[in-house]
């Protein structure tokens, strides 16, 4: 199987189970009882028919599921057998056996078997320990330990002030930028340094969602907190993309943001590699580079949604644009843009040219 289909289908699976056990699920609160009563236990979600057919013994229950059933029945050896809904527990005290050829780094006897029935199985297989108080969900074989509300709590305050303070030096970045596009002097270092600001926030932003997803109905206020900090920042981030790269795509811009992901730290701080990465080789950090205008055009209020692509489309550049606006003002006004003059005014108080 293609290894990058087979991670996006686990990361699919992995996002369902860690939203099964968030906090405010039923299963969530059948685990910290668990987890309180100082008890261990082994859960398999799904796919019932292949993991009853890895085991034997036990009791045929049947029964609808609660969180205090599957408390009480976590007293006894064994594992518990939930249908994929959540509905029904169909085994208590259930002996699993899979195969013990199957690969797993896990110690410890009940781990292991988790791990391994999700290896044999597509079911989600929850192990707690007893002796560590520790919930551990494996999908595909691999172990992801639920953290507590605590826990997560105290990564979201460092990450949001991690974005506050990435916000604040992004704004203050694209002020200047604004200012030196509109002066036609910008370098390929003003281009990486707000760039790097931008993936910074974005990635914080993703590292916070995960999070989010983590703390289920306990997320929504730090959901809204999230989305004030990145406003149209994301927007942005792929308008400024395209006004500098030398396929303005919007195709190509999404796949130059992947890249700025997936490099590291000094990579990403060197001008020299962003200009080859937007497609300019050979050029040093402090060559200049024209922008197309699209992220500041946007800006303007009056500006509608893909105006400013027929503007860059019709001038070529923001300079362009710059030297022909008061001289022909007509030319606009062709190009659907209500007000020239107003237009002109607004970019010149950005510039600072004009009061």
């Amino acid at each position: 199987m293609d290894t990058t289909i087979r991670e996006s289908k686990l990361s699919e699976r992995l996002i369902t189970a860690i939203k099964q056990t968030a906090p405010g699920t039923a299963l969530r609160h059948a685990l910290d009882m668990i987890i309180a009563g100082h008890l261990g236990a082994l859960i398999c979600v799904g796919d019932t028919e292949n993991v009853l057919a890895a085991g034997d013994d036990g009791f045929k229950l049947d029964i609808s599921f609660t969180a205090n059933r599957l408390f009480e029945l976590s007293k006894m050896d064994g594992a518990i057998v939930v249908d994929k809904d959540l509905t029904q527990i169909l085994r208590a005290n259930y002996h699993l056996n899979p195969d013990p050829s199957l690969p797993t780094s896990e110690t410890g006897m009940r781990h292991r078997t988790a791990a391994r029935m999700s290896l044999l199985t597509r079911a989600m297989v929850i192990s707690v320990s007893e002796r560590r108080q520790v919930i551990t969900i494996y999908v595909d074989g691999r172990g992801h330990q639920i953290r507590t509300v605590g826990e997560l709590m105290t990564s979201v305050n460092q990450l949001l002030v991690s974005m506050q303070n990435s916000r604040q030096q992004l704004d203050r970045s694209l002020l200047r930028l604004t200012t030196l596009e509109l002066d036609n002097y910008v370098t390929f270092r003003d281009v990486a340094d707000t760039l790097y600001l931008f993936e910074v926030l974005m990635t914080e932003a993703e590292a916070l969602d995960r999070v989010i997803l983590q703390l289920g109905r306990e997320g929504r206020t730090i959901r809204m907190q999230r989305d004030e900090f990145i406003g149209d920042m994301d927007d942005k981030y792929t308008l400024m993309i395209r006004d500098y790269a030398v396929n303005s795509s919007e195709e190509n811009a999404e796949a130059i943001r992947r890249a700025l992901h997936d490099i590291n730290n000094n990579k990403i701080r060197s001008a020299v590699y962003i200009a080859g990465l937007l497609g300019y080789d050979g050029k040093s950090e402090g060559d200049t580079v024209t922008p197309l205008g699209l992220r500041t055009l946007s800006s303007v209020s009056m500006v509608r949604y893909d105006m400013a692509d027929k503007i860059v489309d019709e001038y070529g550049s923001l300079a362009d644009l710059m030297d022909d606006i008061e001289q022909n003002p007509d030319r606009l006004d062709g190009l659907g843009v209500d007000n020239p003059t107003i237009l002109a005014d607004s970019l010149y108080r950005m510039w600072g040219k004009r009061a």
